[in-house]
């Protein structure tokens, strides 16, 4: 009888289990407002603190109960970056989670919360999906933006989703949704009457002439401007998962005040929260170089505020189909920007706008909030999103401490 098979099985399985690796890391999240937080991200550096680990599973678990967690390869490198829970957090209280990380094994498959695409647009309709796309700086922006089955990278929430203008807009469309899910699936930015009927969301905005929701612009003679001049513009898919999604925008050797600049825009959505994150990073600024972004003023009845400490808000209605008026959706739009990175708020005819000044670390961050009246509890009124506005504000304001163990 021949056992070399048989021994050389045995030391494949020996040498397995002694590569494998099992380390515990106990995180405690301390909230200390005296309100609660829904859906607050919470994010451990694999690299920090599972250093030499290349992780393919965890479990993250609160008294004992299993959460949803995901592990996030951010530069595609296949070694894992993140692990990001989403959690409610009571007032005046600090949560331990308990994380077991693996180097065998998969991540379990948790409830879809969030997601991100790109789609081809073809005459077969087929609407084929990449992982990204870049188109050479002389294509015509017209062109680029067509090219994208619905202009654009999409990213959603339950609440919400977005969409990225591929063209030297690079403005930020929005769309609200009727029945907290994923559907962007099935409607694509163009629900139909019949979808509308079946309580599917739409698209609830008109950029026109205004930054929008969000949309990064330089600022020269008194005015946002668009980001025209490139060697390539590009969008690709970071991370599609069911707690976070990530967009990357990339804009090579964007021409502006006479330099040539490399710049990222990077858009982050995660479960269960109305608004989405922007970090832009921009090389070689100087003094001269300006940059805004801002939340639009809606056409109809609009109320809107800014202050000093970087927070602007507006509410009130739009035509988002100009083939459609009969469809006018009620809105209201927040923005918040990082303390290091306000440059004083500005107001023009279209926008409630924010100057913005790159930190010590050359980053740009700031949050954009959507609340979309045809939500079931959407806010029907300004007093109310308002109101909402100035709580988020506060949140983003005082961070919660993470001690990671």
């Amino acid at each position: 009888m021949n056992f070399r098979p048989t021994i050389l099985s045995l030391l494949a399985c020996t040498a397995m289990i002694a590569g494998a690796e099992s380390r515990t890391v106990n995180v405690t999240v301390t909230n200390a407002l005296s309100t609660d937080r829904k859906a607050h991200p919470v994010i451990v550096d694999l690299a920090r603190h599972a250093p030499g680990m290349n992780v393919s599973r965890a479990v993250a678990t609160i008294n004992g109960k299993e959460i949803p967690s995901q592990i996030d390869d951010l530069d595609h490198d296949g070694i894992p970056d993140e692990l990001v829970m989403v959690i409610d957090l009571p007032a005046k209280k600090k949560t331990p989670i308990t994380v077991t990380l693996d180097t065998e094994g998969t991540q379990a498959q948790y409830e879809p919360m969030t997601n991100a695409y790109i789609k081809l647009r073809d005459e077969k309709k087929t609407h084929v999906k990449v992982n990204s796309i870049s188109f050479p700086g002389d294509v015509n922006t017209k062109t680029t933006y067509n090219s994208i089955y619905g202009h654009g990278a999409v990213m959603e929430g339950i609440h919400n989703a977005l969409r990225i203008y591929m063209d030297n807009r690079q403005s930020i469309d929005l769309y609200g949704k009727s029945t907290p899910r994923l559907e962007l699936e099935v409607t694509g930015f163009y629900t139909t009457p019949e979808q509308l009927a079946e309580g599917y969301g739409r698209d609830i905005l008109w950029a026109g002439k205004s930054v929008a929701a969000g949309s990064f612009r330089g600022y020269q003679d008194g005015n946002p401007c668009t980001i025209d001049t490139v060697a390539s513009r590009g969008q690709e898919i970071i991370v599609s998962g069911p707690l976070r999604s990530i967009v990357e925008v990339t804009d090579r050797d964007w021409t502006y005040n006479g330099k040539r600049h490399q710049m990222k825009q990077r858009y982050t959505i995660y479960a269960g929260r109305h608004d989405f994150d922007v970090e832009v990073t921009v090389s070689n600024v100087g003094d001269g170089d300006k940059f805004c972004t801002g939340i639009q003023k809606l056409e109809t009845d609009n109320q809107g505020f800014m202050s000093p400490d970087g927070l602007a808000g507006s509410y009130g209605s739009n035509i988002p189909d100009k083939k459609a008026p009969e469809l006018p959706e009620t809105l209201g739009l927040g923005l918040h920007v990082n303390p290091a990175n306000n440059g004083g708020m500005v107001e023009d005819e279209y926008n409630y706008l924010a100057m913005l000044t790159p930190d010590a670390d050359g980053k740009i961050r700031y949050s954009v909030n959507i609340g979309a009246e045809r939500e079931a509890d959407g806010f029907k009124n300004a007093e109310k999103w308002f109101e909402n506005l100035h709580k988020w504000h506060k949140e983003l304001s005082t961070p919660c401490k993470t001690e990671i163990k």
